[in-house]
């Protein structure tokens, strides 16, 4: 008989479990079923690898010295197999990019798809990208979530492309629209409309409305064209990301202050295939869209202390 990766799991639930009946307990066995493969491994390896007594089940020096390979390499053969699954869902090269609203996406795909295929996915939520990618189903997610928000945590690593300031998109006949920046409180009596998502913004910006002395009115959340009708015609004010590129009839106007602020993000496995040319990709897509935008452009002329990196 071979020593089998089956065998390095039993030898490890009895050392955690300290007995044999209490491992055999949590693997779903027998105890003398589980007595007579830990015999025959054993006889494998050369050796006892457990003093048992009424006590339980304590590990021999030969015990130890399998114990510390088991502990390297069953995590190890969890990963190959993970990381095969993951290779397994994406048979041909490319990068498939999971991203939710947002203005950089379209600069990521054309500057990607000069080096290989490039497919997408669009979702509202970042919860639902960001479990595909660790299942294997897309490789980077492109999200975005609020300043003032704490680092994202989990599975993938996650890159901050900028940290950009909130500004609001006005009708051209707008009051605001005069202005080179417009104050929070000014806009106190305005409806607003926003892009769904499923993180704190809404939050954020219900503080920010408090520290400006006022409860906001009606929030629409909703699609991008809705958004830009209802600003179009008068109907509420629209939060947007400094780089996005206002429609025909639109104004954008800087809050001054900054007193909302978005983190572009940018989340991959750890073993991502050129994770770090694809973040640089991202940045630069992000730096094109701020050429783009003279509003955000003459912002950042006006406060140069603030910047676009994180």
């Amino acid at each position: 008989m071979d020593l089998e990766l089956r065998h390095l799991r039993i030898v490890r639930a009895v050392a955690d479990a300290g007995s044999v009946s209490k491992a055999a307990s949590q693997l779903g066995l027998a105890q003398p079923a589980l007595t007579a493969q830990l015999k025959r491994i054993e006889r494998v390896l050369g050796g006892t690898l457990f003093e048992r007594d009424r006590h339980g089940a304590r590990p021999t020096r030969l015990g130890e010295l399998v114990l510390s390979r088991a502990r390297v390499l069953l995590p190890a053969a969890q990963e190959l197999q993970e990381e095969a699954v993951r290779f397994a869902a994406a048979p041909s090269p490319g990068f498939r990019i999971g991203a939710t609203n947002g203005p950089i996406l379209g600069g990521l795909v054309d500057r990607l798809a000069a080096e290989g295929a490039v497919s997408t996915y669009t979702s509202w939520s970042a919860h639902e990208l960001t479990s595909m990618v660790e299942l294997g189903r897309l490789d980077y997610v492109l999200t975005g979530a609020c300043g003032d928000s704490g680092t994202l945590t989990g599975a993938l690593v996650w890159e901050t492309i900028s940290l950009d300031p909130v500004f609001c998109l006005v009708g051209e006949d707008h009051p605001a629209a005069k202005e080179k920046e417009v104050e929070l409180a000014d806009l106190a009596g305005e409806q607003w409309a926003v892009t769904p998502g499923d993180g704190c913004f809404a939050d954020c910006f219900a503080t920010a409305c408090a520290r400006a002395g006022f409860t906001p009115g009606t929030i629409y959340e909703t699609d991008v064209s809705t958004c830009t009708h209802l600003a179009q015609v008068g109907r509420a004010v629209v939060l947007c990301q400094a780089t996005h590129q206002a429609a025909q009839g639109l104004t954008m106007v800087p809050f001054a202050g900054a007193p909302l602020r978005w983190r572009q993000l940018l989340g991959h496995h750890p073993t991502a295939r050129e994770a770090d040319w694809v973040v640089a990709q991202a940045k630069q897509a992000h730096l094109d869209a701020v050429r783009r935008s003279p509003v955000y452009h003459d912002w950042l002329v006006r406060n140069p202390g603030y910047g676009t990196a994180p």
